[in-house]
């Protein structure tokens, strides 16, 4: 009895690691980011703008990170997203682009 409830105790841990902005709507962050991102990453990066994500050199290396970059982007571009909405396109960010568990 003990081993299955530890069984699945970890089973449990492992999805909640495996999904770091599990909350997130994953449609309105792709939405917010092709509407207020996409034009300064491509102007930068070329293309549609990914490169900003996959690139070699990326400055976002944790989920943590990556929230914080999103943050930051909001901040220094004015744009007012609330937190949800951060939380949104770094969700949307994460699945696409980063694959962080974490």
């Amino acid at each position: 009895m003990k081993t299955l409830l530890l069984a699945c105790l970890l089973l449990i841990s492992a999805q909640v690691l495996a999904e770091p902005f599990k909350s997130a709507d994953l449609v309105a962050g792709k939405a917010l980011l092709e509407r207020n991102c996409i034009s300064c990453h491509a102007s930068s990066f070329g293309a549609d703008g990914a490169a900003i994500y996959t690139r070699e050199y990326r400055k976002v290396h944790t989920a943590k990170g990556l929230a914080a970059q999103v943050r930051n982007c909001n901040t220094m571009l004015g744009l007012k997203w609330f937190e949800d909405e951060e939380l949104n396109v770094t969700g949307y960010l994460n699945k696409t682009y980063y694959k962080f568990t974490e």
